[in-house]
Formats: C-alpha cells, structure tokens, sequence
C-alpha cells in the first residue's frame, strides 16, 4: 500500500506527496481549462503514468531476456474529448527501444507494453494504441 497526499495551494494549484519518498510534485489546470499550464495537469500525470509504466514493465521483462533498455524512451499524446463530460479520450503512445525486434524472443516485450497495469487500469472508451520502434 502506497500513500499519497495532497492539498490545493490555491489558483488551480494542488501539491502532492509520495509517502514513502516524501517527494512533491506540483499540478496546475491546463490552459484550456482556466489553468495557466505551469505545471503537470491531472490528465498530464496520467499520460505520464501510462508512459512510464510501459517502459518499466518493459524493462522488468527485458531483465528476464538478460536484455538492457536503458536509453528506451516514450511520447504519449493525450487528446481530450471535445464534447461532456470532460475526459481522456486517447493515449497514442509510442516507445523506442534501443534494441533489434530479435531481441524480443517469444515477443514477451510487447506483450509487456500492452499489459503494464496503468494500461490495464484505463477505462475501455480511452483509445490507447502502443507502437514500439526497434533499432535495426
């Protein structure tokens, strides 16, 4: 079990801390939504959240292969929906690995990118395609 707190700071902003690091992080409203976008948005947190955890249940997998990820990087792109209510409409996501598809025996690390937990926690309406580029 993870602990996370919070408080609203006012002016659209909240503070969160991680319990067991003690870290902060700062959130801001997205400009489109009366915030002035100086920080991470709720929804920016989770397209980050989903990036991250692919490529850290990657790497989880590709420990398993005796395979090396480090220098992997992702982009996510959130889109809102344009109509009510507010939401996440899709994730498109898209990972570099700093290693040839042959790498990928048994195709275990694909399989890991499309079941990393955050993945597998969004709601079913939230489009969210992965596309993985290999080095060749």
């Amino acid at each position: 079990m993870v602990k996370i707190t919070g408080k609203y700071e006012g002016d659209l902003h909240c503070q969160a801390t991680h319990g067991p690091s003690n870290r902060t992080l700062e959130t801001d409203a997205p400009v489109d939504n009366q915030g002035r976008g100086e920080a991470f948005s709720p929804t920016d947190l989770m397209a980050t959240a989903l990036g991250t955890c692919i490529l850290t249940t990657m790497a989880i997998a590709a420990r398993r292969l005796g395979v090396d990820l480090k220098g992997a990087r992702f982009e996510v792109t959130k889109e809102m929906s344009t109509d009510l209510p507010r939401r996440i409409a899709r994730l498109a996501t898209q990972v570099w690995l700093p290693v040839p598809r042959s790498a990928d025996r048994d195709g275990l690390l694909e399989r890991a990118a499309h079941t990393c937990p955050v993945h597998q926690s969004l709601h079913p309406s939230i489009d969210g395609p992965v596309v993985i580029h290999w080095t060749e």
